[in-house]
């Protein structure tokens, strides 16, 4: 099944990189610095995938708009604290490896800001595989398409030879709403239940599997 699409565009955290507890533990902790009310592990971990802002609004409803910044570099200090303590999931680097070398062309579609993307490409030496790359500080944050239909322009790939793969609804509500078929992954952020509630084309439960759905299990 996956012969038939061109392009294969990635999201990032919870994704490839086993990031999700190490971003719900540094929101928390910035609302901690904020005297702010602590959001529930559940709460932080829906967010993840959105936008920087975006995702603290709505972690942290109780943060004032004009708190926006100071909150930003509290979380990004817990963030960047650890960040090169995380590690792609089992087989991620040799699943992308022979993806290209099957003549796909790889992207990613992240929250991330550009920085972070580039650092985290850099960190995990992921970088050179991919062909485009888009982030939220550069585009409406997901679900919005826009990341997707940039990606697509770019590269000359109709809707129709794109998948799209995520840990979270606003992954594969993106997908949807761009016109691209999804696969869903369920060891990042969000749970089986309401991925599958977006109407992905499956939904695989570890790396492994993740790996076999694509054709490239070693």
């Amino acid at each position: 099944m996956v012969e038939r699409y061109e392009l294969i565009v990635f999201d990032w955290d919870g994704t490839l990189l086993d990031s999700a507890a190490a971003i719900v533990r540094a929101i928390q902790a910035a609302s901690r610095d904020l005297g702010l009310p602590v959001p529930s592990a559940d709460r932080a971990r829906h967010v993840i995938g959105l936008g920087l802002s975006d995702a603290l609004a709505h972690a942290v409803p109780e943060l004032d708009e004009v708190d926006y910044p100071r909150m930003v570099e509290r979380y990004r200090h817990h963030y960047l604290s650890s960040d090169f303590e995380l590690s792609l999931f089992e087989g991620t680097e040799s699943m992308i490896s022979a993806l290209v070398a099957r003549g796909h062309l790889l992207a990613v579609a992240t929250g991330k800001s550009r920085n972070g993307l580039d650092r985290a490409l850099a960190h995990t030496g992921l970088g050179p595989q991919f062909v485009a790359t888009r982030c939220a500080d550069e585009c409406f944050s997901k679900p919005h398409p826009q990341m997707l239909l940039e990606l697509m322009d770019e590269l000359a790939v109709p809707a129709e030879r794109t998948l799209m793969i995520g840990d979270t609804t606003h992954d594969l509500q993106m997908a949807t709403n761009a016109g691209v078929a999804a696969l869903a992954v369920a060891f990042g952020a969000h749970g089986r239940e309401e991925l599958v509630s977006c109407g992905p084309l499956d939904c695989v439960d570890d790396p492994a599997r993740l790996r076999r759905w694509l054709g490239v299990d070693s």
